[in-house]
C-alpha cells in the first residue's frame, strides 16, 4: 500500500466500529470500521498481538476460546497519522468435546392405538443403565467392515436426559480413533413391534452412526444367518449426511441378501441440525421403515428363507469411524463427533 505525502494529509476523524458476533458458538466476529479521511485501517482483535490491515475497514476473526477481548482499530491517513478507538467484545466458543443439544426436532407420541409400551429408555440418569445395556469393547478386527475405531466405555455418557456417544481422534491400543458401541443383548430382546428412536446424527467424512438390531442367536449360528435389521444408518461426507438407510441382511439355506432402497433424503439440511425420529414397524409379514413418520421402505418377510426375522433381536447403538462403506476420515473431518439419542421406545400390539 503506497503511503501518501504526510505533509498534506488530513488526520482522520469520527471513527466508528460495528462488531457482529456469530451466535452459533463458532467464535467468529465480523467488524466494520468507518472514519472520515481514512485511507486504511489497522485492526487488533486482542487474542494475539498480530494485526490485520484493511483498506475498507472490514475484517473478520475467529477466536479460539471464549472470553471478553478488547478490539483496537487505528484509522490511518498515513503511517504516522492516525486515530484509534477500542471496543470490548464477548464471544462464546463451543468446546467440540461438548455437544450442542438442539432444541428443535420431531417428536413421536408415548402411546399408539392398540399397542402397549413394553420398554423404553429416556436416558434420565447420570450413567448408562447397565441392567438394560452392555458395552462391547475393542476393534474386533474392524467389526467385519475394516473400521478404524476402538470401542471403549469412556466414550459413552448420559447427561441432561440424553445418551451421547462420542467419536474422538485418540490413540488407543494401536488405533487412531475411539468411540462406543452399546447393546441390549441378553437384557432386552424383542420380537415384532414398533421401535422409535429420537436422535441427532454426527457428520463428517468417514463417520458412520448406526441404530440397529441383530438376532439373539448370533452366538450359535453367526452372522448373517442370525439376521440383521438396520433401523438407521448414515454415512458421512460427500453430501451424504442428508440421507439415512433402512436395511435387512440375512443368509438362510443359501438365500443371501442385503435389501435396501435408496433410503430417505431430507429436502434441505442434514441430520446433524435437529432431532429426527427413526422408526421401524415389525410385524409377522413385513418390516417397514419411517423417518419422522414418513414411510420410506418396506420388505416382505413371509418367504420361507426369511425365518430369522421371526426370532428375538437385540438393539445396538454405535458410532463407527471409517470402514468399507463410508470410507475413511480425511482433512475435512472434524472430531470429536457425537451421536445423541433422546429416547428409544418399543411398543407391541395388545
Amino acid at each position: 500500500m503506497e503511503e501518501p505525502d504526510e505533509s498534506n494529509v488530513v488526520v482522520p476523524s469520527n471513527l466508528e466500529i460495528a462488531v457482529d458476533v456469530a451466535s452459533d458458538g463458532s467464535g467468529e466476529v465480523i467488524l466494520q470500521a468507518t472514519a472520515e479521511d481514512a485511507t486504511y485501517y489497522t485492526i487488533y482483535f486482542g487474542e494475539t498481538s498480530e494485526s490485520i490491515i484493511s483498506e475498507d475497514g472490514s475484517a473478520s476473526y475467529t477466536y479460539s476460546e471464549s472470553g471478553t477481548y478488547t478490539i483496537k482499530v487505528q484509522a490511518h491517513a498515513a503511517i504516522t497519522s492516525w486515530i484509534n478507538k477500542t471496543e470490548p467484545v464477548t464471544v462464546s466458543v463451543n468446546d467440540p468435546a461438548i455437544p450442542i443439544i438442539p432444541a428443535e426436532g420431531y417428536l413421536t407420541p408415548t402411546s399408539y392405538p392398540n399397542m402397549t409400551l413394553i420398554w423404553e429408555d429416556d436416558f434420565e440418569g447420570t450413567s448408562l443403565d447397565e441392567t438394560d445395556w452392555s458395552f462391547e469393547i475393542g476393534n474386533n478386527n474392524g467389526w467385519g467392515n475394516n473400521e478404524s475405531q476402538y470401542y471403549t466405555r469412556e466414550n459413552t455418557r448420559v447427561e441432561n436426559g440424553h445418551l451421547i456417544i462420542t467419536a474422538k481422534r485418540e490413540d488407543t491400543d494401536d488405533y487412531e480413533y475411539t468411540s462406543s458401541r452399546i447393546v441390549t443383548r441378553g437384557k432386552q430382546n424383542f420380537q415384532y413391534g414398533r421401535i422409535d428412536i429420537r436422535a441427532v446424527l454426527p457428520k463428517g467424512q468417514g463417520i458412520w452412526p448406526a441404530l440397529w438390531m441383530l438376532g439373539e442367536n448370533i452366538g450359535s449360528i453367526g452372522w448373517p444367518a442370525c439376521g440383521e435389521i438396520d433401523i438407521m444408518e448414515m454415512i458421512g461426507g460427500n453430501g451424504r449426511e442428508k440421507t439415512v438407510h433402512g436395511t435387512l441382511h440375512w443368509d438362510n439355506s443359501g438365500h443371501v441378501c442385503t435389501c435396501d432402497k435408496p433410503g430417505y433424503s431430507l429436502s434441505s439440511g442434514t441430520f446433524n441440525e435437529k432431532f429426527h425420529v427413526f422408526s421401524m414397524v415389525w410385524t409377522p409379514t413385513a418390516i417397514t421403515w419411517y423417518m419422522d413418520d414418513v414411510q420410506f421402505n418396506t420388505i416382505n418377510i413371509t418367504p420361507d428363507h426369511m425365518t430369522e426375522f421371526h426370532n428375538d433381536f437385540f438393539l445396538i447403538f454405535n458410532l463407527a469411524v471409517g470402514g468399507n462403506w463410508p470410507g475413511y476420515p480425511d482433512d475435512s473431518t472434524i472430531l470429536p463427533q457425537h451421536l445423541i439419542v433422546d429416547y428409544v421406545r418399543v411398543f407391541q400390539n395388545n
